[in-house]
């Protein structure tokens, strides 16, 4: 099932993308692993460039492995976060192709929208989305601003950069005393 999911979402994709088909496309016929911890999804590269179910017992010849603990990456760091993780083997070629594939392949919403929609109402609703997507992560971040700044100013539960410097050079100064201390002591034993 998940197989199936996998493969026409991403089929979806690559029909919108004809870019990344012709980049598929030389490698036609090979067959490709994605290792998701508990879920092995096989599949191949068909001739016209997009993915094809795959039940070989055979080897793949690229396996793209991606402990399924990591996907939180792609919401703090982007896809780029995501892809730093995944560990590769097999053949570089067909590897260094789906990563590329895999790294700019983007939705086109507006275009599959306005199949159900119309062009206008389409284009209007992503761009509202946007900015209510944009508005989203000001609040989020103003949310989390005024959190921090409650917690370290208000609570004083949480420690300020501010505050470690100055615990820091109080910590040296406080070193640097004891250290005085012992030489008058060493000084009057003698």
């Amino acid at each position: 099932m998940i197989d199936s999911l996998f493969l026409s979402a991403t089929n979806h994709l690559l029909a919108q993308s004809g870019w990344a088909r012709s980049r598929l496309q030389p490698h036609a016929g090979k067959r490709a692993r994605l290792d998701l911890s508990p879920v092995s999804i096989d599949f191949s590269i068909a001739s016209d460039g997009h993915f094809a179910a795959c039940s070989s017992d055979e080897a793949p010849d690229v396996s793209l492995q991606l402990p399924l603990s990591e996907s939180p990456r792609a919401l703090n760091g982007g896809i780029e976060a995501l892809m730093s993780q995944v560990r590769i083997s097999g053949n570089a070629e067909l590897a260094d192709a789906l990563g590329f594939v895999f790294r700019h392949l983007r939705w086109d919403l507006e275009e599959d929208l306005s199949r159900v929609v119309g062009d206008i109402a389409a284009h209007r609703l992503v761009g509202t989305g946007i900015v209510f997507g944009k508005a989203q992560q000001r609040i989020a971040a103003s949310l989390s601003g005024n959190a921090v700044e409650y917690l370290t100013e208000e609570q004083a539960v949480l420690v300020s950069k501010p505050m470690i410097s100055a615990f820091d050079d109080d910590i040296r100064a406080f070193r640097d005393a004891v250290a005085r201390l012992e030489k008058r002591i060493d000084r009057l034993r003698r």
